[in-house]
């Protein structure tokens, strides 16, 4: 493929769209969030990621884990999760079987504030993603997110 190849343009272009869309859904739930309930977009995901996890076996994730599952380098989330747990909304304890590793848990405080932010969470994103289904560009990634069963 060439510089002006056709599909690698149109492909360029649906890359600028996705992230663009990315970008303002974003900045639009920062928003609310930090507003609302003094949190940021990163720090409610890693809230989100680490309720999910459990007691036994499979159940909690490494860092390496969290910090994919929440878009940050491993050095990063470690610095998110300190935050937190500065704030009580984490605490860290060793692994009982392997004393290497550290398991991060929600608190109960964390846990009201995730609770309490999760409508917050999904307005602002219904929101951004129906002011983003108005702009040309971006309505077929809104349609196509739709059809994923997202709703707008």
């Amino acid at each position: 493929m060439t510089a002006t190849d056709p599909a690698l343009t149109a492909l360029a272009q649906g890359w600028c769209a996705l992230s663009l869309l990315h970008g303002r859904i974003e900045a639009h739930i920062e928003r609310a969030l930090q507003s609302g309930h003094d949190l940021s977009v990163r720090e409610y995901s890693l809230l989100d990621v680490l309720s999910r996890q459990h007691s036994g076996e499979g159940g909690h994730l490494q860092m390496k884990q969290v910090a994919d599952a929440v878009v940050l380098s491993q050095s990063a989330t470690t610095r998110l999760v300190t935050r937190l747990e500065d704030r009580g909304l984490l605490t860290r304890y060793l692994c009982p079987t392997d004393r290497r590793g550290i398991y991060t848990d929600v608190t109960d405080s964390g846990r009201t504030l995730l609770e309490e932010a999760r409508p917050t969470n999904g307005k602002a994103l219904r929101e951004a993603l129906a002011k983003a289904a108005a702009d040309p560009e971006l309505a077929p990634l809104v349609r196509a997110l739709e059809s994923l069963g997202v709703p707008a």
